[in-house]
């Protein structure tokens, strides 16, 4: 044969404490926690807790940017009075905030 064979041979000093390796990686995965995970279950915690204490004559705004006065609450819907004889029925989940009272009657 032409080619000899090539053996790969280790560097000197490559073997060192396996934590110091997985450190970036480690750090990387911590921040990633506190920056985006911890914040994002701490707001859906919220509007869980929101959701559930919605009664009959809170003041509401949807996902979709309506006001609306709550006439009806089920299990997992509500309706919606967005305007006098017009009712609307939406999912618990699509109201984004519930606002003080009083404050459809100052808009208008």
């Amino acid at each position: 044969m032409f080619i000899s064979n090539a053996y790969a041979e280790a560097a000197a000093g490559s073997v060192q404490g396996g934590f110091m390796e997985y450190l970036p990686l480690v750090a990387l995965v911590a921040v990633f926690y506190f920056l985006v995970l911890r914040p994002q279950q701490t707001r859906a915690k919220e509007h869980k807790g929101m959701v559930e204490a919605l009664q009959r004559g809170d003041e509401v705004v949807t996902v979709g940017g309506e006001l609306g006065r709550v006439t009806k609450v089920f299990e997992q819907y509500v309706g919606v009075e967005l305007a006098e004889n017009l009712e609307v029925t939406v999912q618990k989940t699509a109201i984004q905030a519930v606002l003080p009272k009083g404050t459809i009657k100052s808009i208008k």
